[in-house]
């Protein structure tokens, strides 16, 4: 049992508060150091090294840079005025809002915690004001930011194409159509919600034609940007990394010759967003490269694609079974962290029976995602909260409905392969 210490250890060190990417590394090492002695100390180090060494990863860098770019450029506050164009005369019209914010906010930021916190500071405290209670206005903010990250340039997608070794491109494109279900799942539990509840609209009216092309002319460039990043990836004009770096460019000349927003000052955050950021994601990513070897080297892996398949040889069988897991994972584990350490032992059970490495990527996503709303330890249900001073059981309280949402949302993705691979077949 003694090759199976390293995962133990990792359990051990991360509820212990220590940060995921360092009980990754420590428990690889006491592997190699402490069991597996024949391997040299310093080929460790030069896995953990040469794991930096992939082009695709560089492309973490740009879209954290363009998502921050954007937030001092003004273009998050004319995504919001287009979300309240659009959603503003339903029941529970800021609701409404803060669902089609965040989905909107996918193609900008890719971060559920960045949404969530936005969000918490600019639309809670105006929802509180027009008769929303704390915890609801909460709740729907932690569970709207789950759809970010599903959207490109979510950054979890293109960790799970480097693990699963698929196109980061087609992941790219399989993420729309399962944020616009989550989109439209919570949007329908708003409306129910705020019908019972009496929670007004925000417009008397459904806004004229000419009002939303008005406001998509004002909102157009924050829109394009998404929507080109696919289109070029689609007729091959730039690879995914080239897009990142392209996302930077064209995002800062729209906030400096467009909005007027951005200025030569906000750089200094935003390459501390920048760093920040991409060095918490690159060393998970470096670290789980060598977690991931010695896992390899006992053949882990293998070893639990057996015991599932001993389990069912049914793939939909299996799905259900892996969402369940991950779904319970996902109460404990931090999004990035459950992809990171699931997916590599995973990947290979599904795809040998018959499931499509892409529309599995969107399933765990989306899945780890909800895992961010769920009590103990979701990172949005924690974000939202300690911002908006909700004390978390009256946030779990309001959150069931939204979490119950977004699981129907998960089982839609999950038994209707063909929505989500619509998109990744046209490239």
């Amino acid at each position: 049992m003694m090759q199976y210490l390293p995962i133990v250890i990792v359990f051990l060190l991360y509820f212990s508060s220590i940060p995921i990417a360092f009980a990754l590394f420590a428990a690889a090492l006491a592997y190699f150091a402490f069991i597996n002695v024949g391997m040299p100390p310093d080929l460790i180090l030069q896995k953990f090294v040469s794991a930096t060494s992939s082009f695709p990863l560089l492309a973490i860098p740009f879209f954290i840079m363009a998502g921050s770019i954007m937030n001092y450029s003004g273009i998050s506050n004319k995504l919001m005025s287009m979300a309240e164009v659009l959603t503003g005369h339903m029941s529970g019209g800021l609701a409404q809002v803060n669902v089609v914010l965040s989905t909107l906010m996918g193609g900008v930021s890719g971060s559920a915690n960045a949404d969530a916190a936005m969000q918490s500071k600019i639309l809670v405290p105006e929802m509180e004001k027009r008769g929303y209670s704390r915890a609801f206005s909460a709740a729907i903010t932690a569970s709207s930011s789950a759809i970010s990250p599903v959207i490109p340039p979510g950054i979890n997608l293109i960790i799970y194409a480097l693990i699963a070794k698929v196109s980061v491109g087609k992941m790219f494109a399989a993420g729309y159509v399962p944020g616009f279900v989550m989109c439209a799942a919570l949007m329908i539990t708003v409306a129910i919600i705020s019908k019972k509840r009496g929670y007004l609209p925000t417009r008397e009216k459904r806004a004229s034609i000419l009002e939303i092309l008005k406001q998509l002319k004002d909102s157009i460039w924050s829109l394009m940007l998404p929507f080109g990043v696919i289109l070029g990836l689609r007729f091959g004009m730039f690879t995914p990394t080239e897009a990142g770096a392209i996302a930077v460019f064209i995002t800062t000349l729209i906030g400096f010759f467009v909005y007027k927003e951005l200025k030569i000052v906000h750089f200094k955050e935003i390459m501390k967003d920048t760093i920040y950021g991409t060095g918490t994601v690159v060393l998970i990513v470096v670290s789980a490269s060598v977690f991931g070897y010695y896992m390899s080297w006992e053949r882990i892996p293998q070893a639990i694609s057996e015991g599932l398949i001993g389990l069912t040889t049914n793939k939909w069988m299996m799905l259900m079974i892996i969402n369940m897991l991950l779904l319970v994972m996902g109460m404990f584990l931090e999004g990035g962290a459950a992809l990171i350490i699931i997916a590599p032992l995973v990947v290979p059970v599904i795809v040998g029976l018959g499931v499509d490495p892409i529309h599995f990527g969107a399933i765990i996503i989306v899945n780890i995602m909800i895992g961010g709303v769920t009590p103990p330890f979701g990172s949005m249900m924690f974000t939202t909260c300690s911002i908006t001073n909700t004390p978390i059981q009256d946030f779990v309280r309001e959150s069931l409905p939204m979490i119950g949402a977004l699981i129907i949302a998960l089982l839609i993705i999950t038994f209707f392969p063909t929505l989500v691979l619509f998109l990744p077949n046209l490239m």
